[in-house]
């Protein structure tokens, strides 16, 4: 689905929809159509070493098309929504003066509303963050989610970084601020990939068992052997869940059946953005 009344003058295309809808195979097809470049929107694959928990293209994949945003980072470092408009602003400019049409392709929603409608701004206060600091991850959780439902939506329970920020807000303004802009920075062609659940559900257990079978616990294990637990279970659902098996918190046997319900109510999310984008 294209939903778009103004194909001259749109500046971007967005190819969004949730895991395993094939953002990325349309994102090329698009690419190849209309002298396209394409700029990831996924706030993991800018790690280096995480492959096949992330589900990067290999270079055979990517059909010639120059792929950006992709392993630029290693994985000790961060990567934030700030990063990513920085970067992506400056690569949109790049594309379009070669003449080319840049294309994002990715499900880190987050990071499209950051481009489009910018971030809300919050000062810093060292003495909260250090209080904040010393509470479990998931006491951080429930103070946000207690405080600003709508934010603890957008947020990843185990990502405890990006929960001291979110708390560390939340302190100094009784709820994330509203962003600052309420039209989008450019004119955009939004190429909404939405399958159905009875079609979708089975491409994510596909995609994970194809994961397992290709060494995805191999990595996980490497990974966590390079960065340790808490820096593992914020790199998303799939090295969390492998870190419980690796530290015998849960059985071979049940890491594709976990994968995929975790994944699915993650598609789930995805999904709600995607009827509110198209609201």
């Amino acid at each position: 689905m294209i939903a778009s009344p103004a194909y001259m003058r749109t500046s971007l295309i967005a190819v969004v929809g949730p895991t395993a809808s094939g953002k990325s195979a349309r994102a090329i097809q698009l690419a190849q159509e209309r002298t396209g470049e394409v700029i990831s929107v996924d706030s993991r694959q800018v790690y280096r070493t995480l492959d096949i928990g992330t589900e990067k293209l290999s270079t055979a994949e990517m059909q010639g098309v120059p792929h950006h945003l992709i392993d630029i980072r290693e994985p000790e470092d961060t990567y934030s929504a700030g990063d990513f408009v920085s970067d992506a602003t400056r690569l949109i400019a790049d594309i379009q003066a070669r003449g080319k049409t840049p294309i994002l392709a990715g499900g880190t929603h987050f990071y499209f509303d950051a481009l489009l409608y910018g971030l809300p701004h919050s000062e810093r206060d060292p003495v909260i963050r250090a209080e904040l600091e010393e509470l479990a991850t998931s006491e951080l959780f429930a103070k946000i989610l207690a405080a600003d439902p709508r934010r603890a939506a957008m947020l990843d329970p185990h990502n405890r970084r990006r929960l001291v920020r979110a708390a560390e807000i939340i302190a100094l303004h009784g709820q994330v601020p509203e962003r600052n802009r309420t039209e989008p920075a450019y004119d955009i062609e939004w190429v909404v990939i939405d399958p159905p659940k009875e079609e979708l559900r089975p491409r994510i257990e596909m995609r994970l068992a194809q994961a397992l079978a290709r060494g995805l616990v191999e990595e996980v294990r490497t990974t966590r052997e390079r960065l340790g637990d808490d820096r593992l279970t914020e790199l998303g659902l799939e090295y969390r869940i492998v870190g419980e098996y690796l530290r015998g918190e849960r059985t071979e046997e049940s890491l594709l059946p976990a994968l995929t319900v975790k994944h699915w109510h993650y598609a789930r999310e995805q999904k709600r953005w995607l009827k509110k984008l198209l609201a």
